[in-house]
């Protein structure tokens, strides 16, 4: 398979369990025009996902879940994790209904049609992993408990947070994870746009 600028010569999977991991030899056409030599890279395969972002205009908070993460525990962090709402795009499922089934699933609420504000590739040089960052309006004070699918284990804590302190916990590293970073700035910088725009709209 080649395309403009790059080459793959062999493409095999190695690994196929919970997630997949792809090995590829290319090469690719360097900035001075020459080829450059075969390289093999393995890919984590894992899917695409979808994050969402839940705002109340009226009181200004956010909806944040806490869960048990297996990476961050890999990577010596503490595992329990703040974090948006999140879930992978299953095949033939749009990411406006994954954002829907998600916030059904994690938080126990019912939303309204998302608004997409962003996009980005999680970490292209090890995965194809891309996400979709959803906002939903919701009514914070229905926001309680713990939720997620008992098949798949998940254990989530949900729990309104106001925006301001959510920032400051974005700025002091209690919440860690790009995600919910990316989401959480983004909401800092389009906040009151997103209250004009949510006015006079009932959840």
């Amino acid at each position: 398979m080649s395309g403009d600028g790059f080459e793959i010569l062999e493409k095999t999977s190695p690994h196929q369990g919970y997630f997949r991991v792809d090995r590829y030899v290319l090469r690719f056409r360097r900035f001075d025009g020459e080829w450059s030599p075969a390289i093999s890279r393995e890919i984590f395969e894992r899917g695409h996902a979808v994050g969402l972002l839940l705002y109340d205009p009226v009181t200004d908070q956010v909806g944040l879940i806490e869960q048990f993460r297996p990476g961050a525990l890999a990577a010596g962090w503490h595992p329990w994790l703040i974090e948006l709402p999140a879930g992978i795009i299953d095949e033939g499922e749009s990411p406006e209904n994954v954002a829907i089934r998600e916030a059904k699933e994690e938080t126990g609420l019912d939303i309204g049609d998302p608004i997409l504000i962003r996009r980005y590739l999680a970490t292209p040089g090890g995965s194809s992993e891309s996400m979709q960052i959803f906002a939903a309006r919701i009514d914070a004070s229905k926001l309680k408990g713990v939720h997620g699918l008992e098949d798949e284990a998940e254990d989530i804590r949900v729990f309104p947070l106001a925006a301001e302190e959510a920032f400051k916990w974005v700025e002091s590293g209690r919440i860690c994870n790009a995600m919910t970073i990316i989401g959480l700035e983004w909401l800092a910088r389009n906040r009151d746009g997103l209250r004009a725009r949510w006015s006079g709209i009932s959840v």
